[in-house]
């Protein structure tokens, strides 16, 4: 049995390091040492979402899940895609609150982004966005990988302009609003982050 220890992880590091492990095992027991509280709760809802039977116990220093079975759908059969993915990133944070907060859960969803199934066709980033895209943001690399997957990354360059960005673009290209509008409008689903 295989054990990985994903106490002291920030969220989302513990249910992507069990989704990692999880594809890499093939099948194989796997115990995952947790720290109490969200980490706890995640990972068990991550794993009997995939179908896998989960054991927990109490251990020094939190608990021990044990994932065994094999990982089933993770979601309903879904009929075939119609248009693409639009993710439109209209920030360089996520939700209202503390700004600190809001840049910390911008990082980790473009992060996250890298382990789920399916990667979007398209991210599009205007107004406090594009500093995403930019010299001496965070998720540049991340940011590379999912263009290497496909995924098509525009900046607004109005937007660049305003911030005064357009030289320090480090990912992606730059398009326009007509752009904008017309892959929104043409898309089988958006996302607005």
């Amino acid at each position: 049995m295989k054990t990985i220890d994903c106490r002291n992880m920030a969220c989302p590091m513990p249910v992507v390091t069990v989704k990692r492990a999880l594809e890499e095992s093939a099948g194989e027991t796997i115990k995952v040492l947790l720290d109490d509280g969200p980490p706890r709760e995640n990972v068990g809802r991550f794993a009997t979402g995939r179908g896998l039977a989960v054991e927990e116990s109490r251990v020094e220093g939190g608990y021990a899940l044990t994932l065994s079975g094999q990982t089933g759908k993770t979601t309903a059969a879904r009929s075939e895609k119609q248009g693409d993915t639009v993710v439109l990133i209209a920030s360089d944070r996520l939700g209202d609150g503390p700004e600190e907060l809001g840049r910390l859960l911008m990082k980790n969803f473009i992060l996250t982004l890298l382990d789920v199934a399916e990667t979007p066709d398209r991210l599009l980033f205007v107004n406090t966005g594009v500093l995403l895209t930019t010299e001496g943001s965070e998720v540049l690399e991340a940011l590379e990988q999912l263009g290497n997957r496909g995924a098509e990354v525009f900046s607004c360059g109005l937007c660049l302009d305003f911030f005064n960005r357009k030289e320090k673009l480090r990912v992606g290209g730059v398009t326009n609003m007509f752009t904008i509008a017309e892959s929104l409008l043409k898309a089988g689903s958006v996302v607005r982050v």
